[in-house]
């Protein structure tokens, strides 16, 4: 769910399907006769004036799969070993959080704090910049900021990301850690296709999502 440091949500973040086309925009490119519309390419300026779509692009959109799956950092990194990828939570971590009482809210939502954190919370419709790590509850991860080396921005409580993490994180205190358990009805609707070193979401069922929440843009409490 800008600047290099805000870049515009993810989708893996967004239910599917509820994305508006209004505001799409199309680039056309010609490849061997064919014309692909596409609204999220990255192309480049050739000499003769052509856009040319990323080789990727084209391979997502024959087959149908699309491009930020593809250029994932999880796709970049398909047959590491779980343990090999950075997390927010590690061995010591999850000893810890066995023995941390679990919170359930009137929505469902379930968390686990890792570590409270001593700033402010965030006021709904601010932009906060969070770290997060997304796992099926097997522990495999589909998803994660840490990877990507930089923390997700987004509009908290504006649906920019799934209702789990949108009610998961407003609660929280800037410099914290915590575990979202959230169920099916709170995470993705149509779910996720797997991807190379990426599991497959079945819709509407839970995940779980480790998030620290980094600073608020426009509090003045970085």
């Amino acid at each position: 769910m800008a600047s290099s440091m805000a870049s515009s949500p993810s989708s893996l973040l967004l239910p599917l399907g509820s994305g508006s086309g209004k505001n799409l925009f199309f680039n056309h490119i010609r490849s061997q006769g064919l014309i692909v519309r596409c609204s999220s390419c990255n192309t480049r300026k050739h000499s003769n004036g052509l856009n040319l779509v990323n080789r990727r692009d084209v391979m997502g959109l024959l087959f149908g799969v699309p491009s930020i799956l593809l250029n994932s950092p999880s796709a970049d990194g398909a047959g590491l070993p779980p343990e090999e990828k950075p997390k927010l939570c590690d061995d010591a971590c999850e000893k810890e959080l066995e023995n941390v009482p679990m919170v359930t809210t009137e929505s469902g939502l379930q968390y686990k704090d890792i570590k409270v954190g001593e700033g402010p919370s965030p006021p709904v419709g601010f932009q906060v910049a969070a770290n997060y790590v997304a796992m099926v509850p097997s522990g495999q991860i589909f998803d994660s900021s840490l990877e990507k080396g930089l923390p997700y921005i987004f509009r908290v409580g504006s649906g920019q990301v799934i209702k789990g993490l949108d009610e998961g994180i407003l609660s929280m205190k800037v410099g914290g850690k915590r575990r979202l358990y959230i169920p099916g009805p709170l995470a993705f609707p149509k779910g996720l296709t797997s991807a190379p070193g990426r599991p497959r979401v079945a819709p509407s069922s839970p995940v779980v999502f480790d998030v620290s929440l980094e600073y608020i843009p426009g509090l003045g409490d970085e």
